[in-house]
C-alpha cells in the first residue's frame, strides 16, 4: 500500500454522497453495463487503490445492485494499473466519507455478499492483491489473475486476528499453504497461486480483463435457479468464521499498534529487537 502508480492525478474529492442508482457512492468506483452485465473498478491511483470504507461499501453495494437488477445477470470485479485492491486504508478523513460507511463492520464488507450472490460474481486481478482483495478474488465465482499479479495476508503483521482468513483459506488452499501466508506474510505469484488453487486461471497481463469478461458471461449463460443451487453448496464448503473474536481484535490493542507503526512506517513494538526490519511490515 505504498507509493504511486504511474497515474499521479490528485485524488478526487467528489460530492460525499451515499449510494444511488449506479453511482457507488465514492468518486473511487465505477459501475459501467456492459449489455447484460456490470464492471466494477477500483480507481484510486493516488492511494494505490487502497480501500476507504466508503469504497468497500460501493463493492458491497455492486453486488446487491446486480442481484436486484432484472437487466443485469453477473458482475465483474477489477481494478486499475498494477494493483487490484491492497487492502483498507489505514489513514483516517478518506475524502470520500458519507458517513454511514465509517460505521465499518463486516456487514458493510463486500465478501459474505459475493460469497452468497445469486448471480455470478467473476474478478479480474490485474496486479496486488492483498487484505480484502485477496479475500474478494477468494470468494469470486471465477477468479482470472494476471501473470503479474501477487497475493498476500499480512492482517497478523497488523495485528489483526482475521478469523475469516483463518477460516476461509485452509479450505481453499490447504491448512500448510494456509498457515504459510497467515504467519510469515509472505507474497503469492501468481503462478504459485493458480498451483495451489487460490485462482482459477492465469493469464497474460494484457488479456485479464477480456479473459475474465468471457468468463463471467458463460457463467452468465447457466441455468440461474440451478447455478445458484451449486454455488450454494459450494459455499457451504468454506463453513462459518469466529466473527465475535475478530471484532474483538480489530479493535484491540495489538490493531492499533499494528496501524500506528504501519501508518508510522515501522516494525510493531511486538517484533523482538533483534527481527526488525528496516520500515514497516
Amino acid at each position: 500500500m505504498g507509493g504511486n502508480t504511474d497515474d499521479a492525478r490528485p485524488e478526487r474529492a467528489g460530492t460525499a454522497r451515499p449510494p444511488d442508482g449506479d453511482w457507488l457512492g465514492t468518486p473511487f468506483l465505477r459501475f459501467e453495463r456492459l449489455g447484460s452485465v456490470a464492471v466494477c473498478t477500483v480507481d484510486r491511483p493516488n492511494a494505490r487503490n487502497a480501500m476507504t470504507a466508503a469504497m468497500y461499501f460501493g463493492v458491497r453495494y455492486a453486488v446487491d445492485r446486480v442481484n436486484q437488477d432484472p437487466q443485469l445477470a453477473g458482475l465483474l470485479i477489477t481494478g486499475t494499473g498494477d494493483v487490484f485492491i491492497p487492502g483498507g486504508d489505514l489513514g483516517h478523513g478518506a475524502p470520500d466519507d458519507w458517513g454511514g460507511p465509517m460505521l465499518f463492520g463486516m456487514d458493510n464488507t463486500p465478501f459474505d455478499a459475493i460469497r452468497h450472490s445469486r448471480k455470478p460474481v467473476v474478478t479480474a486481478v490485474n496486479g496486488i492483491a492483498q487484505g480484502g482483495g485477496l479475500l474478494i478474488a477468494m470468494m469470486s465465482d471465477v477468479t482470472v489473475a494476471s501473470d503479474r499479479a501477487t497475493f498476500r495476508a499480512p492482517e497478523v503483521y497488523r495485528g489483526i486476528a482475521d478469523t475469516g482468513y483463518a477460516q476461509y483459506l485452509p479450505a481453499q488452499i490447504g491448512p500448510a499453504r494456509a498457515k504459510d501466508m497467515l504467519y510469515t506474510g509472505r507474497v503469492v505469484t501468481a503462478a504459485e497461486a493458480l498451483d495451489w488453487g487460490l485462482v482459477a486461471r492465469v493469464v497474460p497481463h494484457e488479456e485479464v480483463r477480456d479473459v475474465a469478461l468471457e468468463a463471467l458471461r458463460a457463467c452468465c449463460r447457466g441455468a440461474p435457479e440451478a447455478r445458484a443451487d451449486v454455488k450454494r453448496v459450494i459455499a457451504a464448503h468454506y463453513g462459518t468464521y469466529d466473527r465475535m473474536t475478530m471484532d474483538k481484535s480489530v479493535y484491540g490493542a495489538e490493531a492499533r499498534e499494528g496501524w500506528l507503526a504501519f501508518s508510522q512506517r515501522r516494525n510493531p513494538g511486538w517484533v523482538p529487537e533483534d527481527l526488525r526490519t528496516p520500515g514497516r511490515l
